[in-house]
C-alpha cells in the first residue's frame, strides 16, 4: 500500500496560492511597501489580464513593474513612450533581405511586444495611433503585419505606467483600450518610514537580488485552475449588480453616478470583477468567493471603466469616490 499523502480537491487552488504568494515575496523583498498593487500584479499575471499603473513620476511605477518580470522565466520587453513613437516601432516591420543568390525575400524584424511581459513606460506620452497599436495585441493575442498574423507566446502581459493626466505632455487613453486593462492601480505616494527605508537602500547603492520562481507552464496552469473556481450565483448577481450601479440610467444607480458618471461600466468590468474576486479568495485560502472580495475588486476593476463628465471633473469629484458611494448604497439585498 502506498503511503503518500492523498490528494484532495485543495491540492490544484494550494498550488496557485503557493504560487501567488511565492511572487510576491520575492517582488517585496525587492520593493518598499505596495503591499497591495503587488498582489493586484501577481493576480493579474496569473489571471491573464493587463494592468494600467498610474501615479506621479518617482514613485517606482517601472521598478515595481520590471522587478515583477525578474521574478518570472519569462521574456520581456520594455517600451518607452514619446510623442514620436510609431506604431511600427512596437509591432516590427517586413525588411527586405537578399540571398546568397540575389533573390530578395521578406523578412519579420519583431518589435518589442513579441515578448511574455511588455512593460509600456509611460503609455499616455505617445499618440493615440500609437496607444491604438496596443489593442490587437493586448485583447487578441497576436499581431498583424502587412496582411499576416503573428500569435503572441502565451502568457501575454502588458503592464503600462501613466502620469497622471494633469501632467505635461500626456494624452488621454482611448475609453476601447482603457476596458481592455484588467485593472488599473493608483500608486499613493510612500509614507514616511517607507521613504526612510527607500533613501537608505539607494544610499548604501544596495539592492535585493529577486529569484525566478515561476515559469510559463506554472502560470498557465494557475490561470486554467483559477478558472475553474465555482463562484455562488449571489455573488455573481452582486458584481453584475455593482457594474449596472455604475449606469446613471440605471434604478440602483446613486446620486453621485446620476449627477456625475457620462458612461458606466461594460460588462467585461463584471468578467474582471469575478476573476479577480476569485483570485483574492484563493489568496485568503478559501474556496468560496466571498462579498468582501468582490468590494475590494471593486476600485481596481472599476476605476478606469467609469466616464465622468464635466461636472465631475469641476466639482473634483473622482471615480474612487463615486465607486465608494455605490459600494456602500448597494442594497444589501443584492448579496444575499
Amino acid at each position: 500500500m502506498s503511503t503518500s499523502e492523498p490528494v484532495t480537491i485543495l491540492d490544484p487552488f494550494e498550488r496557485v496560492r503557493t504560487l501567488a504568494k511565492a511572487i510576491q515575496q520575492e517582488v517585496g523583498a525587492r520593493i518598499v511597501g505596495q503591499d497591495d498593487a503587488i498582489a493586484c500584479l501577481t493576480g493579474a499575471l496569473i489571471i491573464g489580464g493587463h494592468v494600467l499603473l498610474e501615479g506621479a513620476p518617482g514613485l517606482g511605477k517601472t521598478v515595481l513593474a520590471k522587478t515583477l518580470a525578474d521574478v518570472v522565466s519569462l521574456k520581456f520587453s520594455r517600451v518607452q513612450f514619446t510623442p514620436d513613437l510609431m506604431p511600427s516601432d512596437i509591432l516590427g516591420t517586413h525588411m527586405v533581405s537578399v540571398d546568397a543568390a540575389g533573390r530578395p525575400s521578406l523578412s519579420l524584424q519583431q518589435g518589442p511586444l513579441f515578448a511574455n511581459v511588455v512593460l509600456a513606460d509611460e503609455i499616455n506620452r505617445a499618440s493615440s495611433k500609437t496607444q491604438s497599436a496596443l489593442l490587437e495585441a493586448m485583447q487578441e493575442k497576436q499581431i498583424t503585419l502587412g496582411g499576416t498574423t503573428y500569435p503572441l507566446d502565451p502568457p501575454f502581459f502588458v503592464v503600462a505606467t501613466q502620469n497622471p493626466l494633469e501632467s505635461e505632455g500626456t494624452y488621454p487613453l482611448p475609453d476601447a483600450q482603457l476596458d481592455r486593462f484588467l485593472m488599473k492601480l493608483v500608486i499613493p505616494f510612500p509614507t514616511q518610514t517607507e521613504v526612510m527605508a527607500i533613501v537608505a537602500r539607494t544610499a548604501r547603492q544596495f539592492d535585493f537580488a529577486v529569484n525566478k520562481v515561476a515559469t510559463a507552464a506554472q502560470i498557465l496552469s494557475a490561470a486554467r485552475t483559477l478558472r475553474t473556481l465555482p463562484v455562488a450565483e449571489p455573488m455573481l448577481q452582486y458584481a453584475v449588480s455593482l457594474v449596472f450601479a455604475t449606469h446613471p440610467e440605471s434604478p440602483t444607480a446613486s446620486p453621485k453616478v446620476k449627477k456625475y458618471v457620462r458612461h458606466g461600466a461594460s460588462p467585461r468590468a463584471a468578467q474582471s470583477l469575478e476573476l479577480v474576486a476569485k483570485f483574492f479568495a484563493i489568496l485568503d485560502g478559501r474556496l468560496n468567493v466571498a462579498v468582501e472580495d468582490i468590494q475590494r475588486a471593486a476600485l481596481p476593476c472599476l476605476r478606469h471603466r467609469i466616464v465622468r463628465n464635466f461636472d465631475a471633473i469641476a466639482d473634483g469629484v473622482s471615480a474612487d469616490e463615486i465607486i465608494a458611494q455605490i459600494v456602500k448604497s448597494l442594497p444589501a439585498a443584492t448579496r444575499a
